[in-house]
């Protein structure tokens, strides 16, 4: 059974950008525009792995990750966030957050994938 990706981005571009990363690399993909599109979708499904953007209206990637690390369920779920962002201080933050991965945005394809893979090897 293929392992489920939810992609977080407000960008639409982006999120089919990703999305279909993943899927050549036999990921099953769900989409969220937004920090709380992705915590209904978190909250009604079951996901192996977070890919979400720092930027975002409403709730943002930081603020997400925070989200998700206190639903006992998604406490130890693998988060990778892709972002423009490319301080030292916001990739701090990201992992403060909860994040396990932070990637500069472009990400190619292959290292999404690969990272992707990487981090849901241990699941089952």
């Amino acid at each position: 059974m293929a392992k489920r990706v939810l992609v977080v981005d407000d960008s639409a571009i982006v999120r089919n950008i990703h999305s279909f990363m993943l899927k050549s690399g036999g990921f099953e993909v769900t989409e969220a525009s937004n920090g709380y599109e992705a915590m209904e979708k978190l909250l009604e499904s079951k996901f192996d792995l977070v890919v979400t953007d720092i930027n975002m209206p409403k709730m943002d990637g930081y603020a997400l990750c925070e989200a998700i690390r206190k639903e006992a369920q998604y406490a130890s779920v693998p988060i990778i966030i892709i972002s423009t962002e490319s301080e030292a201080g916001d990739k701090l933050k990201g992992f403060k957050a909860g994040a396990n991965l932070y990637v500069i945005k472009p990400v190619k394809s292959e290292e999404l994938i690969q990272n992707a893979k990487m981090l849901v090897s241990g699941d089952s």
